[in-house]
């Protein structure tokens, strides 16, 4: 036996295994159990204005597909190579706003790959140890991220001296816009208080002779 027909064989083997309703089941329930708990991930660590149930449900979908494509791949050698070129055609050309969102798409894919070539253990334990770095780094930059506020205070030219001094405490505090008429004066500053920013605008309120204060997130 020659060198090209050992790697025949061995490549004929590979894909004489064949598929069986077991294995196909089996594919398909840890693959719907692993994409539940990547949308779990997802919608706890979401920080985005409005959630897309129809992006989570495409995950999923994505997930059981990408399973049954495989485990259809290594089944059969003539059908891989049909899908291999009817694949290389394919475009997606759906925009993805936020690039968190595409790597959850291609989480979702790998979870159906790992789990449609039969690697049960590698998928969830894969999945598990980057489901639970991702909460933990997520968990982490929450506490230490500050987002920046646009905080407008108007009051009373008397009680300049007392707001100035309470500016004066705000983190990272930059003074955008001053106006001052004989009745009134206003400042917009720009601060970082850690989402303390209701905390920010009761002390302003506190103060006799402020008439409006309005905090913006920016």
């Amino acid at each position: 036996m020659n060198f090209t027909e050992i790697i025949k064989n061995s490549v004929l083997e590979e894909f004489s295994g064949g598929l069986t309703v077991d294995k196909v089941l089996i594919s398909l329930a840890l693959t719907l159990l692993l994409s539940v708990f990547l949308i779990i991930i997802y919608k706890i660590t979401y920080r985005g204005v409005r959630f897309s149930t129809s992006y989570v449900f495409s995950l999923v979908l994505l997930s059981l597909v990408t399973t049954v494509m495989i485990m259809t791949i290594t089944s059969n050698i003539v059908l891989s190579l049909g899908m291999v070129g009817a694949l290389s055609i394919v475009r997606f050309r759906t925009a993805v706003k936020d690039p968190v969102d595409t790597a959850f798409m291609y989480w979702a894919i790998s979870i159906g790959i790992i789990t449609g070539a039969g690697f049960y253990f590698v998928a969830v334990l894969s999945n598990l140890i980057l489901g639970f770095i991702y909460l933990i780094v997520t968990f982490i930059w929450r506490k230490l991220e500050t987002h920046p506020y646009l905080l407008t205070v108007r009051f009373r030219p008397e009680v300049n001296s007392a707001v100035r001094s309470e500016l004066k405490r705000l983190k990272s505090m930059k003074i955008k816009a001053k106006s001052v008429t004989k009745n009134y004066a206003e400042y917009t500053v720009e601060f970082r208080n850690g989402g303390h920013e209701i905390e920010v605008s009761d002390k302003f309120k506190s103060i006799d002779g402020v008439i409006d204060v309005s905090v913006v997130s920016i």
